[in-house]
């Protein structure tokens, strides 16, 4: 079942909400949408599980207002979407962004209503090297990204992808994947680009109280698998789970792991 729900007076979020029991919400990645989580979604429903997703603003079927695109806006939309549907006791997942942005969701919030935190390829502590943190992208390395954005989008989303997966997808998987992306809106893609450029999320993780999973690609050339390990040690009851065969894109290169681990992690 899909639907919006009015984050602010000018922002409509898309959610998809299918199935019934532990409510479980999915915040997608950059530069995608929630349509990533296909492959989970075919399956969990019938686990028990409801899983809702949705389209953060600018992306997917949601409005993209041309301001909003920081951490803490995000956080709050997603706040919104916890009230409006009245969840309680949810799970939250992020992926890459995604991740980020639940990090901010649960220190901002005060972890509003999550009994369990998990958190995918995520690109947190920071996504970009800065002062005492010589991990994740330079600086440089995103500003190229963002004016590859200005110049050339499609371009810059078929480079990108190439840096997601490690398994042997096939031709029509990548694709389907990249249309992700070209759904996105412009503004809206180069926003929080700057936003994961900029964003330092090293003073949220002591405020996460839940049980935390961590499951993080050993070959992931995005968000090095390092950003897992240092995630695993700043965040209080946490788990970090690797994935030896997998990049970034976790969710794919070892699907049938991936799925079985994460169908665990949501009815234990």
């Amino acid at each position: 079942m899909g639907y919006y729900i009015q984050v602010d007076y000018q922002t409509k979020l898309f959610i998809e909400d299918i199935g019934k029991g532990q409510p479980v919400l999915f915040i997608h990645g950059w530069p995608v949408n929630h349509k990533m989580y296909e492959y989970q979604f075919n399956t969990l429903p019938s686990k028990g599980i409801r899983c809702i997703a949705l389209d953060l603003r600018g992306f997917g079927k949601s409005d993209r207002p041309f301001k909003g695109y920081s951490y803490n806006s995000m956080a709050d939309d997603i706040r919104m979407v916890v009230e409006r549907l009245q969840l309680k006791n949810f799970i939250l997942i992020g992926f890459s962004m995604g991740g980020a942005i639940s990090i901010r969701y649960m220190s901002r919030h005060l972890g509003y209503q999550v009994k369990k935190l998990i958190l995918l390829g995520t690109a947190a502590p920071s996504f970009t090297q800065r002062s005492n943190f010589p991990y994740g992208l330079s600086v440089e390395e995103v500003n190229s990204i963002i004016e590859s954005a200005y110049k050339d989008r499609p371009k810059m989303l078929k480079d990108f992808g190439e840096k997601f997966f490690v398994s042997n997808i096939s031709e029509q998987f990548s694709e389907w994947f990249y249309s992700l992306g070209l759904e996105a809106s412009g503004h809206g893609t180069i926003k929080t680009a700057k936003s994961l450029r900029d964003e330092d999320l090293r003073t949220d993780l002591s405020q996460i109280f839940v049980d935390t999973y961590i499951l993080h690609g050993k070959k992931d050339q995005v968000c090095p698998f390092v950003l897992g390990t240092l995630l695993n040690k700043y965040i209080a009851s946490s788990v970090l789970i690797s994935f030896e065969n997998s990049g970034h894109g976790l969710f794919y290169d070892e699907r049938q792991k991936f799925n079985e681990i994460l169908a665990r992690l949501l009815v234990k």
